[in-house]
């Protein structure tokens, strides 16, 4: 553990521990000094502050400016446009906390049935822990199709401190963020694609930095993430091999995927699984335009 954080741990102790197994969490230091986590943080408080522009709402520090609720109340309600029936301003613990019950429950209702796992709550909002408003804020921002792009991959080391017979034991934890947009904007290149001349030859001739993004299609994870997507559903990752190694592994991920496919209404692919995985690109490429043509006009 680094020194800055035997600091914060030293700073945890003295908190009032008052049950067994009671358990509070801490980014590492060195997690908070990764340029990708300080532009996630900095790409989501100007998304907030643009939506809020209106509200003369300013956004300066996540963990200060959003616990209480007040901001969450006015960034969902611009959102998803609609009022919700809370007080304006709430001064005690009581009333902020009752606050983000409704804000919360509002979020939940949006988001649980597009099969989102809930990583916050109260209690962990307004005791101002960021990676619980992070993960609240990402989802968010995906699930509105926020104007924005967020950097892909950002993790941070959490530092878990629990009370243990009277003592307190630190574990270390590796917290995924976000994850990848490829697939999204893989399909945002095709949606610029003119319909005169055929789409593959426009790739071929003049896109070829994107083949190498559809080779990563190959394993099937991103088609079968890609079609709960565009269906709005959430697939189960007992269905299909997040981290596929072997061939037959993506063989399968990939004929998920078509069956996928063929229950959202589309034909059964021309291509064969193997091809996919084989990284045939003029398969892929009909397999992912086939799903263009269906869904361009989807919003």
């Amino acid at each position: 553990v680094s020194a800055a954080a035997l600091m914060d741990l030293t700073e945890l102790s003295h908190f009032t521990w008052t049950e067994e197994n009671e358990e509070r969490t801490m980014i590492d230091p060195n997690s908070k000094e990764d340029p990708k986590f300080k532009e996630l943080i900095k790409v989501l408080i100007d998304w907030i502050n643009d939506v809020l522009v209106e509200e003369r709402i300013i956004v300066k520090q996540l963990e200060e400016d959003l616990y209480d609720g007040q901001v969450l109340q006015k960034l969902l309600e611009k959102l998803a446009d609609r009022k919700l029936n809370v007080a304006e301003v709430t001064q005690s613990e009581i009333g902020q906390k009752q606050k983000l019950q409704t804000v919360l429950e509002a979020v939940h209702d949006l988001l649980r049935p597009h099969g989102w796992t809930i990583k916050w709550n109260v209690d962990s909002i307004h005791g101002k822990n960021l990676i619980s408003i992070l993960h609240l804020l990402v989802a968010l921002a995906m699930h509105f199709r926020a104007p924005i792009r967020l950097p892909e991959h950002v993790s941070v080391q959490v530092v878990v401190v629990r009370k243990r017979e009277g003592l307190l034991q630190t574990t270390h934890v590796t917290e995924e963020l976000t994850t990848t947009t490829e697939c999204i904007d893989l399909f945002s290149f095709f949606f610029s694609l003119k319909p005169e001349r055929d789409a593959f030859d426009t790739l071929f001739d003049h896109a070829p930095d994107k083949l190498s993004v559809v080779k990563k299609f190959a394993d099937g994870v991103y088609l079968v993430l890609l079609m709960g997507l565009l269906e709005d559903y959430f697939v189960p990752l007992h269905n299909f091999y997040l981290t596929p190694e072997s061939f037959d592994q993506k063989v399968h991920n990939v004929s998920f995927a078509f069956e996928l496919m063929q229950d959202g209404g589309l034909k059964k692919p021309k291509a064969r699984p193997e091809d996919v995985v084989n990284l045939d690109l003029k398969s892929t490429l009909r397999v992912l335009y086939n799903l263009f043509t269906k869904y361009k006009n989807v919003e």
